[in-house]
């Protein structure tokens, strides 16, 4: 079995490394969904620091940002090392059926909650038609 050097690899791990370092903040997958009267997202932030994560709302914009802090220790010969640290953000711009004011945000086993309620205007609702000679309702 003869084994070979393969000097571009070296540099192909090294260029990850330094690009990895000053790219601009990572992003995070998520899933959106809507449940009866309310907009579900559930965000994955593994090995997140619950103290680090910011989510605001700047008019509709609905921004989420975390840190996630990269493992130093010092003396070990990294194998592999795929979970760096860094930023997570990811922004959403929000409709005008939404209520802004009672959105809400839970974070729990590695996973952020945010709840977006639908606002009372964008809920379906009866309409009555009215005539002269009976009055009859008519889904809207």
């Amino acid at each position: 079995m003869t084994l070979t050097f393969d000097p571009f690899s070296q540099l192909d791990r090294f260029a990850a490394s330094v690009f990895d370092s000053v790219r601009a903040p990572r992003s995070m997958p998520v899933d959106l969904y809507r449940e009866g009267d309310r907009y579900i997202l559930h965000a994955d932030m593994p090995g997140v620091d619950p103290g680090s994560i910011d989510v605001d709302l700047d008019g509709s914009q609905l921004s989420i940002r975390a840190q996630r802090t990269a493992d130093t220790r010092e003396g070990v010969r990294w194998i592999a090392r795929e979970r760096g640290g860094g930023s997570l953000l990811r922004q959403f711009t929000l409709g005008d059926g939404v209520d802004l004011d009672q959105i809400s945000a839970s974070y729990e086993s590695g996973v952020l909650t945010v709840i977006i309620p639908v606002s009372e205007r964008a809920m379906p609702r009866k309409i009555t038609v009215e005539s002269a000679d009976t009055h009859q309702a008519i889904d809207a």
